[in-house]
């Protein structure tokens, strides 16, 4: 499905999924991107879609081991819940110490805690 989007002429390059089974986990309610995460992805020639299917089926991205853990907590007892995308592959991010892999660029998927609205951003934007 993701080949079939396009931001601007040039097709995404989908970034692989964790295995969600179908399940979604969250209700992304409201999407919004700023124009700097949507500038961004296309650079890097990401498909928003599929970072939205990750979000919502519990995928956090690179968060580390406390965003994920706050991220499992806001969902049993409610809260913001936020997702880490870096935009290069995964092969170059492999080799990276973890102090490495937060300095390249990344796109955040931020879920309010009533879940009316998602919103696409860079750590930037925020």
């Amino acid at each position: 499905m993701c080949d079939l989007l396009r931001l601007g002429m040039q097709t995404q390059r989908c970034v692989g999924a964790a295995p969600c089974n179908g399940m979604i986990r969250l209700p992304l309610g409201s999407v919004r991107a700023t124009q700097s995460a949507l500038t961004l992805l296309q650079r890097y020639r990401l498909c928003l879609a599929t970072l939205l299917a990750r979000h919502a089926c519990g995928d956090w991205g690179d968060a580390s081991p406390d965003a994920t853990r706050a991220n499992d907590l806001a969902l049993k007892y409610g809260g913001r819940v936020l997702s880490t995308f870096r935009v290069l592959s995964p092969q170059a991010l492999e080799g990276m110490t973890s102090a490495e892999r937060r300095r390249t660029p990344a796109v955040w998927v931020l879920t309010e805690r009533d879940f009316v609205a998602t919103t696409v951003l860079t750590p930037e934007d925020f």
